[in-house]
């Protein structure tokens, strides 16, 4: 299987286009792997260890633009386009929690890659903890944004900052409803969740903004996410809230960062962790909101750093979920 995959890293593109496809970032490569069931573009820098950089939503692997360069020049630094976003296929299904991180795992081999630092945001973040907590041994560090762990011990005020600021998350799991606001007409949703979350609205230039709206113009795009929301993020929201994970450890060295300006992940919130980890740490980063890398690129990059610089104790075994 994986000397398969090795094949087709030869494409670079659906029809062996060029690189211009997609935004120009120096250092960047670009190509295309055949994983079971799915073709995933990713985008490359650097050599060495190996990073990956699990995106959020509404966004693709362009979300890392502003750390991407620094990384390569310490790490080979691979950022896949996940199932339905970007450049990679939008099959109509695979969007539940098994299907997805069986996409990162199946990348993995395909790169052969054993063990790797991880950073993730958002949903990304979601399946990074998965990650960590059903194949410890495949993840030497991980950070996460935006995201704190998921043994959050039910609140109900939690429940009552969700409804106030989360209300979207049902309107996009709706099926038709929600792709149509996310991808057709003025996808004032779309921008919604990318300038509403932002405490410095600078960190967007147009560009960007652009860039991330016009991949969910596709049909198949916008049903993609609709049915991301509906099969696993607000499946995995609900995991959380139920004490799904309270019987688990988590065993990789983490470190999450959390926007101080963030509506939703607040710090009263974020206890419980501590009897099911090794080494955890949380942080609140000034001057953000949820997209931290997009606000705050220059605090993730040296946080990001700093941890992986870090001599870290072995592997403990874990439990999965």
């Amino acid at each position: 299987m994986r000397h398969a995959a090795r094949e087709n890293d030869r494409l670079s593109g659906p029809n062996g286009e060029p690189d211009n496809t997609f935004p120009a970032l120096d250092g960047v490569r670009h190509r295309y792997l055949r994983l079971p069931g799915l073709r995933m573009h990713v985008a490359e820098a650097g050599h060495g260890e190996p990073v990956v950089l699990l995106h959020g939503f509404p966004q693709h692997w362009w979300e890392w633009r502003g750390i991407l360069p620094g990384l390569a020049a310490h790490y080979r630094v691979i950022c896949p386009d996940l199932r339905g976003a970007g450049w990679t296929d939008a099959p109509p299904t695979g969007y539940d929690r098994e299907q997805l991180l069986a996409d990162v795992m199946a990348l993995l081999d395909a790169l052969e890659l054993d063990r790797v630092c991880l950073i993730a945001h958002d949903w990304g973040a979601l399946l990074g903890y998965e990650l960590c907590l059903s194949a410890p041994h495949r993840v030497r560090k991980y950070v996460s944004l935006g995201v704190p762990h998921p043994f959050v011990r039910f609140d109900p005020r939690l429940l009552l900052t969700i409804a106030r600021h989360g209300w979207f998350q049902p309107v996009i799991a709706a099926p038709f409803f929600g792709p149509r606001l996310l991808g057709r007409g003025h996808q004032r949703l779309t921008y919604h969740l990318l300038r509403g979350f932002t405490t410095n609205r600078n960190a967007w230039s147009e560009r960007d903004i652009e860039l991330f709206a016009e991949r969910l113009r596709e049909p198949a795009r916008a049903d993609a996410a609709s049915a991301l929301y509906r099969c696993f993020i607000m499946r995995e929201a609900a995991r959380i809230m139920t004490g799904t994970y309270r019987h688990c450890r988590l065993s990789t060295p983490t470190r999450a960062l959390i926007g101080a300006e963030d509506p939703i992940v607040r710090p009263e919130f974020l206890g419980g962790f501590e009897e099911h980890t090794a080494d955890f740490g949380v942080e609140f980063v000034d001057g953000a909101s949820h997209f931290l890398v997009d606000e705050t690129p220059d605090v993730v990059l040296e946080r990001a750093l700093e941890f992986f610089a870090q001599p870290g104790p072995c592997h403990e075994a874990a439990t999965g979920t």
